[in-house]
């Protein structure tokens, strides 16, 4: 496989890395920690184009599709930078597919979240949420648990299960019948438990749900592959400036041997990522590489981050101190979706 950036792929990655370095400095991402999305942020990505870099040009975007999300989202792991993105612009690949995406989302005016998860052992593709029909539209009875930055957002896709098996449905946030309960997560972000009583909704087209699951897990491994990027990144410099016993930390073997780790799993997830974004590029079966580079993400991405911060000793620790924003992520991104073994749960089986 050809990993090379295209010319539009690498102005998108330059121009995310330069707005996402130059807004998280640590004391944004302090008070960001409060309110759970950097609003001043969010703007400006949007003013910049970069909310739509995966959108169709006819929903406003630039037409990049899942390689413009990746490179989008691994830049944002890189900073830690507490924005939606993953959520909002998934769900705005998924309407596109499957329905109309609105250009709000493209301008950052209009936030979708994804209600995609529940409590207990449901496979998200058979959730117990129920959907019946209501006339022309549906009616939606359920739990949908840990849905990310619902404070922000005012629409949703929530998947549940009709008379004709799983979809997914379109809803607003605040419909008749949706009652929130806000969550903090690991990551700082406010989400929320969200219980539908005969709330309304609109479905989506056949295949909208096996849709956006591909692409909420390719989605993490993007996001999860520039946390570990980041957090090696960080440490290599630490260790390189830290001395104990009259020479560099990072001169030491049994150092030195655990970066090497984390830089091996940190480029068999890139491989894995950039497989299944192939694979959905051309159209092809892409369900198993997919779960692949999910499950490197959720295993590998979390070995690197608690690596990393192990490295730094105490210091790793002390909130005062940025790493440990990197293993909260790596820890949150790691159980999304029912995490490492129910990848290889879902895997076994496609096998």
């Amino acid at each position: 496989m050809d990993f090379t950036l295209g010319e539009e792929l690498e102005a998108v990655r330059d121009l995310a890395r330069q707005i996402l370095t130059d807004h998280t400095t640590p004391e944004r991402l302090r008070a960001a920690e409060t309110t759970g999305v950097d609003e001043p942020l969010w703007k400006e990505l949007a003013a910049a184009g970069l909310l739509g870099v995966a959108l169709p040009e006819s929903a406003g975007g630039a037409g990049l599709g899942v390689s413009g999300l990746a490179i989008l989202l691994e830049e944002q792991g890189r900073t830690v930078a507490p924005v939606p993105l993953w959520p909002a612009l998934v769900a705005g690949l998924t309407l596109a597919e499957h329905g109309t995406c609105p250009q709000e989302i493209a301008d950052g005016t209009l936030r979708y979240t994804l209600a995609l998860e529940e409590f207990g052992l449901r496979e998200p593709s058979e959730p117990s949420c129920r959907a019946v029909p209501d006339g022309d539209g549906w009616r939606l009875t359920g739990t949908k648990a840990v849905v990310p930055s619902a404070s922000a957002a005012r629409r949703m896709l929530v998947s549940a299960t009709g008379p004709d098996g799983p979809a997914l449905f379109a809803a607003d946030t605040d419909a008749p019948g949706a009652a929130w309960e806000n969550t903090r997560t690991t990551t700082h972000d406010v989400a929320g438990t969200v219980t539908l009583d005969a709330a309304p909704a609109e479905r989506l087209g056949d295949g909208a749900l096996a849709t956006a699951l591909r692409l909420t897990r390719i989605a993490l491994a993007a996001v999860q592959l520039g946390v570990a990027e980041g957090a090696l990144r960080m440490t290599a410099d630490y260790l390189a400036g830290r001395e104990q016993f009259g020479r560099p930390l990072g001169t030491f073997q049994a150092v030195q041997h655990q970066l090497a780790d984390s830089y091996i799993e940190i480029d068999a997830l890139r491989v894995c990522l950039w497989h299944a974004i192939s694979l959905v590029t051309a159209g092809e079966d892409a369900d198993q590489a997919t779960l692949v580079a999910k499950w490197w993400s959720d295993e590998g991405g979390l070995n690197v981050v608690h690596r990393t911060q192990h490295l730094h000793g105490g210091i790793g620790v002390d909130v005062d101190y940025p790493i440990h924003r990197y293993f909260l992520w790596g820890k949150q991104i790691s159980g999304t979706l029912g995490g490492a073994s129910a990848d290889l749960a879902l895997l076994g089986a496609a096998l």
